[in-house]
């Protein structure tokens, strides 16, 4: 049944529109290149009450063909689930290619260059609409590039540590303030629950949530963008897809469950 329950694609404008993305050629050393663009996940119908603004897409962002669907994606679903999100959210990167880490200084000129500002901005205002009720910025990237949205809609602004970052006490500690405000902020969804437990002192495997099959493909694995298994596996590894050292530009390994 969980393959009748599927993202069918975005709509002819937005497809348009990301099928324009101006071109990272000259500046391909910075990203991983070769895999090409990963744009979104959730809605782009103008129905999300929380845009979430990520920094690019990982090795399982590549295999999904969605964004946040790897550890990190799992942490912002855990993130969407406690504000009560089952759908009314739209997920966006600041870059659309894969950035290398160690490059991260070097690319962020890009974010203001005039060809990628205007793509970009007119996409944030292609995918939001009157419901919306908060952004949330995750990490420098995305702060730059919600900074960068000079005509974005009226709503408040949400910056906390990326999902990735190695400040385990400031990631649990800005996403704990920004989840109690947040509540006061943004109404869930009929089937969704925004009282539960807010996050502790630390990290838990209960604050992730695996990515539902409507934000997915057809015809995807029913485990895709659920690395529970990974994460209690040893030795652990907190995503399915990783990108080899003997390799690293030009090769996915991806890895499945071992099913009983």
């Amino acid at each position: 049944m969980a393959m009748l329950d599927f993202d069918p694609g975005p709509p002819d404008t937005v497809a348009q529109h990301f099928a324009n993305v101006p071109s990272y050629a000259d500046v391909q050393e910075l990203f991983w290149y070769d895999w090409g663009p990963v744009f979104y996940r959730g809605r782009l119908d103008g129905s999300g009450r929380l845009l979430a603004v990520a920094s690019d897409p990982g090795p399982t962002e590549r295999i999904a063909g969605r964004t946040l669907v790897g550890d990190a994606g799992q942490r912002v679903q855990g993130f969407l689930t406690k504000l009560g999100l089952t759908v009314s959210y739209t997920l966006v990167n600041a870059y659309s290619y894969a950035l290398i880490p160690s490059r991260a200084q070097q690319a962020a000129p890009l974010l203001s260059r005039p060809d990628q500002l205007t793509w970009r901005n007119t996409l944030l205002q292609l995918i939001t609409g009157p419901q919306l009720q908060a952004i949330v910025a995750f990490g420098v990237q995305a702060r730059s590039a919600v900074h960068l949205w000079t005509d974005k809609p009226d709503v408040p602004v949400f910056e906390v540590p990326h999902p990735s970052s190695r400040n385990a006490k400031a990631l649990v500690d800005g996403w704990r303030a920004a989840i109690t405000e947040l509540r006061t902020i943004v109404t869930p969804d009929p089937d969704g629950d925004n009282t539960g437990a807010n996050y502790g002192p630390k990290f838990l495997e209960t604050d992730y949530a695996a990515v539902p099959p409507r934000d997915l493909p057809f015809g995807v694995p029913p485990w895709l963008g659920n690395d529970a298994w990974g994460r209690h596996d040893k030795p652990r590894h907190n995503n399915s897809v990783e990108r080899p050292d003997t390799d690293v530009l030009n090769t996915l390994v991806w890895r499945a469950p071992k099913l009983d």
